[in-house]
């Protein structure tokens, strides 16, 4: 990973550190750091937002560079992966880089609302791990009914009983480096939630809105690498727990 540009405004422990990975992002990733940076300038906590650019072919990078040309004093830094690492690796990578002793992603897609954004930073400091879970339905009908059952199928391997595991929680840095998954695609972050519970990490679900951003072509959520991907992480799941039970770990 390679650093072409960073700024940081505030030197030594920080309260959080937003990760911001974006592949082919550049119509999108400006209003992403906008609507974070118009969220944390009207708190109190102490931050950084770390852009890492994960292979992309399009002009991200440049228009991230361009944005910090025109903003110096904001404290963003900008990465780049020579290569697409995928986003679980982009996740765990931004952790050991970040500052902030919490760590939250933000996908540069420019989804997630303000709205969303207080909702689940404002309770930073309430638990070690905040997880946000969808008050109302998105999407399609199909992808509503997708992602139910994947929550059940996550519930029932893991034995706990959150409403929502892809969500973007916010986490405890030196927990998401000491815990990172092993997951690739999405799932890896209910592979990370479901093994800090398993350690005994508390936690605080919160109602948000949510939004999406529909891409043209075949659902990507479909293809066969998710699916593997997802198959991976229900088996990680579950062996854990199968682990707790044979070692009298059950909590």
């Amino acid at each position: 990973m390679n650093n072409e540009s960073s700024h940081s405004a505030v030197q030594g422990s920080l309260d959080l550190s937003v990760l911001v990975p974006c592949k082919n992002e550049q119509d999108h990733v400006i209003d992403t750091l906008k609507t974070i940076v118009s969220v944390l300038s009207e708190m109190t906590w102490t931050y950084e937002i770390i852009v890492i650019d994960d292979g992309s072919t399009d002009a991200t990078s440049t228009r991230v560079k361009s944005y910090l040309q025109e903003n110096p004093t904001l404290p963003i830094t900008l990465k780049q992966n020579a290569r697409n690492l995928g986003l679980s690796r982009t996740f765990v990578d931004g952790a050991f880089v970040a500052r902030g002793n919490h760590f939250r992603l933000v996908c540069g897609d420019n989804v997630e609302s303000r709205e969303t954004l207080i909702s689940v930073i404002g309770c930073l400091g309430k638990a070690d791990l905040i997880v946000p879970y969808h008050s109302e339905p998105a999407g399609s009908v199909f992808r509503s009914i997708l992602s139910r059952f994947y929550t059940s199928l996550v519930n029932k391997f893991s034995g706990y009983n959150l409403r929502y595991y892809n969500g973007c929680a916010l986490y405890l840095t030196h927990h998401v480096r000491r815990w990172h998954p092993y997951s690739f695609g999405f799932g890896f972050q209910a592979d990370l939630t479901t093994r800090l519970l398993d350690e005994g990490a508390t936690f605080l679900e919160v109602p948000v809105i949510a939004q999406r951003r529909e891409k043209q072509g075949p659902a990507s959520y479909l293809n066969l690498r998710n699916l593997i991907s997802t198959a991976h992480t229900l088996y990680e799941i579950l062996r854990r727990r199968l682990n707790r039970i044979v070692f009298e770990r059950e909590r």
